[in-house]
C-alpha cells in the first residue's frame, strides 16, 4: 500500500511543476545566496508535498472517468491498489502538517501555499468541468508557485514581466496537454472527462497558437525591457532556447502526438532537455558572471 501511496504523490512532477518556486531567487541574483536557497529549497519540498495532497484528493475525484481512460486507468486509486479510505486519510495528514509547516516557514508563504491548496481543491470538484476556465486555474497554480518563491526571500529586482511570461507559458502548456488528451481518446473524449466536449481540435490549436506567440513576445519583451536585466540588453540572447522550446514542445504534441502529460517530456526527450540546460546556463552566465 505504501508504494501505491507514493506513487499517487506522483514524485516524478515534483520537481517539473515546482520548480518554479525558484524563479526569483534565480533572476532576483541570490543563487549564491545561502539562506536564501535553504528557505527556498524548504519552501519547494513543502509545496511539492502540498501539491502530492492535492493529486490524492483529485484522483479520489476523478476515480470513475479514470477507469475508462487507457492510462489512467492503471493508477492505484482507479486500479483498487490503494483503498479510497486510505488515501483520503493520507490526503487529509499530508496537506494539515505541509500547511502547518509552512507557516511556520514564513506566514505568507503559508498563506499563499493554502490559497493554491483551496483554489485546486475546488478545481477538482467543480472547475475543471468548465472550458477554458478549467486551464486558467491550472495557470493560477503557476503563478501561485512562482508567488510562493517570492514570499521566502527579500526579492529587490522584482519583475511582474516574469508573472506574465509564466501565466502565458502555463497557458500553453494547459492547452497542449487538453489538445494531445483529445487526440488520445478521439470520439470517446466526453466518457472520460467532460470538459473534453468543450473543446475541439481546431479550436485548441488556435488556443495554442495565441499563447505560443504571445509568450515568445512576452519573454522577448522582458530581456531587454525589465527593470532586473542587465543594461547591455544580453538576456536577449536567451530568446532562441525559448522559442525553439516552445516549438519543440508544438512538434510534440502536433507531430508525435506527446503532450498529454508535459512533465514526461521534460523527462524523456532529449533535444527538449538540451534547450532548457542551455536557458538555465546562458541566465546563469549572464546574471552571475558577466
Amino acid at each position: 500500500m505504501l508504494t501505491a501511496l507514493i506513487k499517487t504523490m506522483r514524485p516524478r512532477q515534483w520537481v517539473t511543476k515546482n520548480i518554479f518556486i525558484f524563479f526569483f531567487f534565480l533572476f532576483d541574483k541570490q543563487l549564491f545566496v545561502l539562506d536564501s536557497f535553504l528557505r527556498t529549497l524548504a519552501g519547494f519540498a513543502l509545496f511539492c508535498l502540498i501539491s502530492s495532497s492535492v493529486y490524492i484528493f483529485n484522483d479520489i475525484a476523478d476515480v470513475e472517468a479514470d477507469r475508462q481512460h487507457p492510462e489512467k486507468k492503471n493508477r492505484p486509486i482507479p486500479s483498487g491498489k490503494l483503498p479510497i479510505p486510505a488515501a483520503w486519510t493520507a490526503g487529509v495528514l499530508l496537506a494539515a502538517v505541509t500547511l502547518g509547516a509552512g507557516y511556520w516557514l514564513a506566514p505568507s508563504f503559508g498563506y499563499v501555499m493554502g490559497l493554491y491548496f483551496l483554489l485546486i481543491m475546488v478545481y477538482s470538484k467543480w472547475l475543471k468541468h468548465i472550458p477554458i476556465v478549467d486551464v486558467l486555474v491550472i495557470s493560477a497554480g503557476f503563478v501561485l508557485r512562482v508567488g510562493a518563491g517570492v514570499t521566502l526571500i527579500q526579492v529587490e529586482r522584482f519583475s511582474p514581466w516574469l508573472y506574465v511570461v509564466m501565466t502565458l507559458l502555463s497557458l500553453f502548456l494547459g492547452f497542449g496537454k487538453r489538445r494531445a488528451e483529445l487526440a488520445l481518446l478521439l470520439q470517446g473524449a466526453g466518457s472520460h472527462r467532460k470538459v473534453l466536449d468543450g473543446y475541439t481540435l481546431p479550436l485548441l490549436d488556435q488556443y495554442i497558437m495565441i499563447v505560443s506567440g504571445t509568450t515568445i513576445v512576452a519573454y522577448s519583451l522582458y530581456t531587454f525591457s525589465a527593470p532586473n536585466v542587465p543594461e547591455n540588453h544580453s538576456m536577449m540572447l536567451t530568446i532562441p532556447f525559448v522559442v525553439y522550446t516552445i516549438f519543440r514542445y508544438l512538434y510534440l504534441i502536433e507531430v508525435k502526438h506527446a503532450g498529454g502529460a508535459p512533465e514526461e517530456i521534460l523527462l524523456s526527450d532529449r533535444p527538449f532537455q538540451i534547450a532548457m540546460f542551455l536557458w538555465v546556463a546562458t541566465v546563469i552566465v549572464i546574471f552571475y558572471l558577466l
